[in-house]
């Protein structure tokens, strides 16, 4: 079970069309849900974001662009993510002097965030960044609760345990590899009943994945 002194932040998700108005919108929505989740400190950094990323779409896609904002949050970073259906525009890092009226949106995003980049799918691509959630120094990493994703992770291999009461640790190796397939082969069963592509799903939670994995790049 999810321990009560965890405080879990479910992904945020909007739809909108990429045009100057929706932007303003998404910002206070931005702000909005930060403060919700505790995070005010990067409101300002995450707004700028989602302004660049969204005028990104805006620019070369296409004003009225079916978009995808997703916000993703845990102890050590904010992922931001955009979603756009053209795989051919892609966002582009300029050099552009104090004089230029374009130009500067990833410049701006690269100064601000710890990393950015950009992921290829069937007929759609995300650009995405992160920005650093400074812990609090005066918290120890024994004070510090276990990362989200894994107290998710144990909550939902819980349900597929002969005996839920056992910790992961109580597992053989192999037994816990084999839970886990189960866990994603019923994922991939809902997606595909929900209309989903699974294997478009697949490579967007592999590039989340890599993307922490230690060493990784931007």
């Amino acid at each position: 079970m999810i321990p009560s002194t965890c405080v879990v932040r479910m992904p945020w998700i909007v739809d909108f069309l990429a045009t100057e108005k929706e932007v303003r919108v998404l910002r206070r929505g931005v702000r909005a849900q930060l403060d919700r989740w505790g995070l005010p400190h990067l409101a300002d950094d995450a707004q700028l974001c989602v302004s660049e990323l969204v005028a990104n779409v805006i620019g070369h896609v296409g004003p009225g662009t079916p978009t995808t904002l997703i916000l993703l949050p845990d102890d050590e970073f904010l992922r931001i993510e955009v979603h756009d259906p053209d795989p051919r525009a892609l966002p582009t890092l300029m050099t552009a002097d104090t004089e230029s009226e374009s130009g500067r949106g990833l410049a701006l995003v690269t100064a601000v965030t710890d990393r950015w980049g950009v992921h290829l799918l069937a007929g759609s691509k995300v650009t995405w960044c992160e920005l650093v959630n400074a812990p609090d120094p005066a918290v120890t990493d024994r004070d510090r609760p276990p990362p989200p994703w894994s107290t998710r992770a144990e909550a939902v291999i819980d349900l597929y345990r002969p005996t839920p009461r056992h910790p992961v640790g109580r597992l053989g190796a192999a037994h816990a590899e084999e839970t886990a397939i189960s866990v994603i082969t019923d994922l991939l069963h809902w997606l595909r009943a929900h209309g989903r592509d699974a294997d478009d799903v697949l490579d967007r939670a592999l590039m989340r994945f890599e993307s922490r994995a230690p060493g990784a790049g931007g």
